[in-house]
């Protein structure tokens, strides 16, 4: 009894893994529509249970005195009510939601982004000062050069041949460098997504299954 239950889940899940499979191939459309739009319900449903979960694990550390947990529960409280202020049946605000999603996390964003440069740079000498190889270098000239050239070229300050020197510099780094090493990262990426679903579709890997 214990086999079958077992086994159970492995073969539902590989079943309905060919099956989407298939009909993504063959194409089928209405059998790949209606699993996905499965697959997207129970997203929904554990993205609102996570939600909720962590909405009740920091109120009860809020009971005990926890200020960032404060800070969580009432941005969440307020987010929430923002949504309802905003939805069709109560009408009383217009995409206040939005507004505060734009004052919230822009600022917030831009503040990473920004703090990015120098985070690079610093491991960039951190790495050239462990491992002094042309690798490391590259890396470290290549944050300098980027974050010279944003300097240089927002500046305003040097002469237009001189500006126009670090702008075609910026963009050659970025459609070479970045975008090759974008497409490395994707690559790999999709070689490890394939590979998941070919060890979940074999029945190998079985995160579903806790026996």
């Amino acid at each position: 009894m214990r086999i079958r239950r077992g086994l159970l889940p492995v073969a539902i899940a590989i079943s309905v893994g060919l099956l989407t499979l298939a009909a993504l191939l063959v194409p089928l459309p209405e059998i790949s529509d209606l699993i996905l739009g499965w697959v997207g319900f129970l997203a929904t449903i554990a993205l609102i249970l996570g939600v909720l979960n962590l909405f009740a694990v920091h109120t009860s550390r809020l009971i005990k005195g926890n200020l960032y947990s404060l800070v969580l529960v009432l941005s969440m409280a307020l987010m929430f009510a923002l949504a309802i202020t905003d939805s069709d049946l109560v009408g009383l605000t217009d995409n206040a939601l939005t507004t505060a999603f734009n004052w919230a996390l822009v600022p917030l964003e831009s503040a990473l982004a920004s703090l990015l440069a120098f985070f690079l740079l610093f491991s960039g000498f951190q790495l050239f000062k462990r491992q002094r190889n042309v690798w490391s270098l590259l890396f470290l000239l290549t944050a300098v050069l980027m974050l010279m050239s944003n300097v240089f070229t927002m500046s305003g300050r040097l002469p237009q041949n001189i500006s126009a020197f670090f702008i075609s510099l910026r963009a050659n780094i970025q459609a070479i460098v970045v975008t090759a090493g974008m497409r490395g990262i994707l690559i790999g990426v999709a070689l490890g997504t394939i590979t998941l679903s070919i060890r979940l579709l074999t029945g190998i890997d079985r995160p579903y299954n806790h026996e």
